[in-house]
Formats: C-alpha cells, structure tokens, sequence
C-alpha cells in the first residue's frame, strides 16, 4: 500500500469512527420504526443496490454513484461492500467492505456491519421494501440515517413515491439529498 493510499484509508476511518453507531445499540436510544416485513435472504441480499437518496453525512459529501453490493457466505452472514465516485461519475472511486452480521435470522431486516475488522460498526434496518425486491428503505436504529436503494435508476414519479413512503415512516425527508445515479 503506498504512503496516499494509506493515509487516504486511515483518513476514511477516523471519519467512519467519528459517524458510525456503537457496535450495540441500547434499546433506549432505538428510534426507528422496527421493520415490518421479512427479507428474503436469496432475492434482498444478493447483486447490486444503487443508493438514490440519503440523509446527509460528512463521510458522503461530495459522494455520486453509490452502490451497495452484497454476497451471501451464510444464512447469517453477508460480505457488503459500499462504493460510491468522489466529486462526479467519473471522479476516483471510494469503497469500504464488510463481513455482515443479520442480527434477526429468518426475518432478516437488521444488519450489523463491523467496516475496518470492527473497528466501526454500523447496523442498517431494512424498514421497508417493495415485495418485487426493486427498492428498499434503510436506516439505523437511532433514527439519524436514512438510505433509500433502489435495483435500477428510478423515474422520476419512482423516486417521489420512495421519498413519500420515507415520510411515512417518520423521516424529514427535506433533508434528504439525491446524488447522482451511475447510468
């Protein structure tokens, strides 16, 4: 690893850590809707999600193009690993990887995420989804990050009957940002 690269993932750490939630969250600062409708291990977590909003966070300014790819290794554990293009479709690729926990075996919405060997860990809700599996709403327990994927780029009516169902589920969505998809 060359001196920039290495700097660049330690540099990409200290802002994860700085982001990330506590390796277990304690029930008292769950403010989440619970998800309400399994994931079917096969169809959710397997290929590639393409992220067409969030809430923003420091460690995704100036991010485009984000994706989300997900393998199985078992019924409880997926390989993830998150990317996304800095400053334009173009612009150097940022990835991350993790060996996902699925905290909830059989339901399968709640994912725990040790990035780094554990040093930062994430846990992501799959608080709803469609029943074709082509979009899902994700967020943390504590109510402070919202992520909506979908399979495909979506229209524009798509992407406006996403953003009204994160609503729904409580969120602002005036806040949300939608970076640029890859096409």
């Amino acid at each position: 690893m060359t001196f920039s690269r290495l700097t660049a993932a330690l540099a990409m750490s200290v802002a994860l850590g700085l982001g990330a939630c506590a390796t277990s969250i304690p029930a008292d600062q769950v403010r989440a809707p619970q998800p309400t409708k399994p994931v079917d291990l096969q169809r959710f977590y397997a290929g590639r999600w393409l992220e067409v909003a969030r809430l923003p966070m420091r460690l995704t300014d100036g991010c485009v193009a984000a994706t989300t790819d997900y393998v199985i290794v078992s019924p409880t554990r997926v390989d993830l690993r998150d990317a996304c293009r800095q400053g334009g479709i173009d612009g150097r690729e940022r990835a991350v990887g993790a060996a996902g926990i699925i905290l909830d075996p059989g339901f399968n919405a709640k994912l725990r995420a040790p990035y780094f060997g554990g040093f930062v860990t994430w846990e992501y809700w799959v608080l709803d989804r469609a029943d074709d599996y082509s979009w899902f709403i994700s967020a943390d327990p504590r109510f402070e990050k919202l992520w909506i994927y979908t399979r495909t780029s979506p229209s524009p009516t798509e992407l406006a009957a996403l953003v009204e169902r994160a609503r729904a589920l409580g969120y602002d969505v005036s806040r949300l940002e939608f970076p640029e998809t890859a096409p």
